[in-house]
């Protein structure tokens, strides 16, 4: 069978806009400009071709803990999402003991330099015992820089965002130290004010952690962390659009503020995702997981999602109703931007991976394809 592939008939995302009738060529793991005369055709008549999704912020799925899984368990939650059309993933931990995610940042990294993920998020322990979310109190600490550069360290270089609740005592200079690591500071699990909220964003922190959860309300008095990073340009806004942790009106309000080119669909999904309900370990917090809706067992706080990015591009599209392009530059090329790998994916050109995603018209996902491997094949 020939190695190159011409993937004909579909509308085709590509940065211009959407082609009617375009084709995308796969020449061995790369998306080519010109066909071989050997190529094979697929006939992709009343399908959508996109750019493989890019997740930044995910705990796991599959049954799978990024934080505490073995390697197998690891690759198998990346497996998963690779079915739901997410061909490159930053996994993310949760708050632990600091010499637990030394550890797992060490092997993680293995993973990274395998190119099997495309770096490490941690989110906590340098979060607000206020805004914990489903993170463990007893492990929480303050951002001191010394602790933040440990945790960068035992990355080994592929440290790719820490949250932190810039407020505390050391979340600024903190903030500076990622900066000049080329580590994303995202602002999130924080009870900040306005004004603290500025003071990170001028200090170099360019994310926030799914916007609008594990912070304060937006308020007319006391506008809060929310107010700060919708009106700056600097700031890029995740959003988990799985219908439980936004109202529409707040999704929203975040593109109306933001533009399409500064937010990045998440998942936040923890090991549920993917595979079904029942009880699950968040790091060290029991997770129960009811209509595919996580909460922690005490306290019900939700604990993360269940969501494959598949499903929020759908509800993006036929809820939400955001233009495809749109919903293509929150899910793959602005991820892809921050996370310094648009060079190689988040968008169909040619000299990128072959990374890419067939739906159908509702949305579905009926191929998915990974450096010119079909791993869905349509």
């Amino acid at each position: 069978m020939a190695t190159a592939k011409v993937l004909a008939g579909a509308r085709v995302v590509l940065p211009t806009g959407t082609v009617t009738d375009g084709r995308v060529i796969v020449d061995g793991t790369r998306i080519a400009g010109s066909a071989p005369a050997d190529a094979e055709t697929v006939d992709l008549t009343g399908h959508w071709v996109v750019p493989g999704f890019v997740d930044m912020h995910n705990h796991g799925g599959g049954g799978a803990s990024f934080t505490s899984g073995t390697v197998d368990e690891i690759l198998k939650g990346i497996h998963t999402h690779r079915q739901h059309g997410t061909t490159t993933i930053v996994p993310s931990f949760v708050t632990g003991d600091m010499d637990f995610l030394v550890q797992r940042a060490g092997l993680l990294s293995e993973l990274a330099e395998q190119g099997e993920i495309a770096g490490i998020h941690f989110e906590g322990p340098f979060i607000s015992p206020c805004r914990k979310g489903a993170h463990d109190e007893t492990l929480l600490r303050d951002p001191d820089p010394a602790d933040v550069r440990k945790l960068i360290d035992a990355a080994r270089g592929r440290a790719k965002m820490v949250t932190l609740a810039t407020e505390l005592p050391g979340g600024i200079d903190s903030v500076r130290l990622l900066a000049e690591h080329g580590v994303i500071a995202a602002i999130g699990h924080t009870d900040a004010t306005y004004e603290q909220t500025v003071e990170a964003i001028d200090a170099g922190a360019t994310v926030a952690t799914h916007l609008f959860n594990a912070m304060p309300q937006l308020g007319h008095r006391a506008p809060g962390p929310i107010a700060a990073l919708l009106e700056d340009e600097r700031i890029t806004v995740e959003l988990i659009n799985d219908g439980t942790h936004l109202h529409p009106a707040a999704l929203e309000l975040a593109f109306h503020h933001k533009g399409s080119e500064k937010v990045a669909f998440i998942t936040d999904a923890m090991d549920a995702a993917g595979f079904g309900d029942g009880r699950y370990m968040l790091g060290p917090m029991e997770v129960e997981v009811k209509d595919s809706v996580a909460r922690l067992v005490e306290g019900g706080s939700i604990a993360g999602s269940t969501l494959t990015l598949d499903r929020a591009f759908k509800r993006a599209v036929t809820v939400d109703g955001l233009p495809v392009e749109d919903v293509v530059r929150a899910i793959s090329a602005n991820p892809a931007r921050l996370l310094g790998v648009f060079d190689t994916v988040g968008s169909l050109e040619p000299g990128k991976d072959a990374d890419l995603v067939v739906l159908d018209e509702e949305f579905e996902v009926k191929g998915v394809m990974r450096k010119g491997e079909w791993l869905v094949a349509p």
